[in-house]
């Protein structure tokens, strides 16, 4: 339970530090901080959970990122789906907070709400196509550096850091076409209170990061050196 409680805790403030950035301050007007302090937010998140509750739950806040690690043995499958709840009932609170928030302010108009889409949903107009790809190969490498960065034999002590920056440059690379997921509990947050397409696209946001993940455990199962 405590495990739970820990990813619960990570995935909201995932969410509301990632997310808050986007809806409350990316396009600010004397302060915007744009793609890149997005995408910096998003890291950073990772970053202060990584050594937050990395040493209670592993600090996944990520049904992809536990499903990857399963999938790359690094995972008891018994834990997959009290962590998958957990993470998106974490989410969901995060996205609950910043509504509320958002929504303190007279004539706000919330539009997306952060969320992830393509096609007409895509903040650069990409195809389902283009979504799909980036989605699928954005999490298959996120998730070979936290098989990589959380291997025995790397260097202790710096792994939050190497998985946190490897989601800043993430977002950077991905924004424009999806407005990066990489994360199912993530996506399916912000949709729930967009609705209408952003709620309909949800699919692939669940299906190409777990894809990703998927094939991300398979192959780091074959790169990994031994334990000993």
């Amino acid at each position: 339970m405590k495990k739970l409680v820990a990813e619960f805790i990570g995935t909201l403030w995932l969410v509301l530090g990632g997310c808050g950035s986007a809806v409350l301050a990316a396009g600010f007007p004397e302060l915007g901080i744009g793609f890149v302090g997005v995408s910096l937010a998003f890291g950073l998140t990772v970053v202060t959970m990584a050594y937050g509750i990395g040493h209670i739950s592993g600090c996944h806040l990520n049904p992809a990122v536990s499903v990857g690690l399963w999938m790359g043995g690094r995972f008891d499958a018994k834990d997959l789906l009290p962590y998958i709840i957990a993470q998106v009932l974490g989410g969901i609170a995060g996205a609950g907070i910043l509504y509320v928030i958002a929504t303190g302010k007279a004539g706000v108009e919330l539009g997306g709400f952060a969320s992830n889409g393509f096609g007409e949903a895509s903040p650069g107009g990409y195809s389902m196509t283009a979504a799909f790809v980036t989605e699928v190969v954005m999490t298959f490498i996120f998730l070979i550096v936290i098989l990589g960065s959380t291997h025995p034999k790397a260097p202790a002590g710096f792994a939050g850091l190497a998985i946190g920056l490897c989601l800043v440059l993430i977002h950077l690379i991905s924004i424009p076409v999806t407005n990066t997921s990489v994360n199912p509990a993530r996506s399916t947050s912000q949709a729930l209170f967009a609705g209408g397409i952003y709620l309909q696209q949800v699919w692939l946001f669940w299906l190409a990061p777990i894809i990703g993940a998927v094939l991300a455990g398979l192959v780091y199962k074959n790169l990994s050196p031994t334990n000993e």
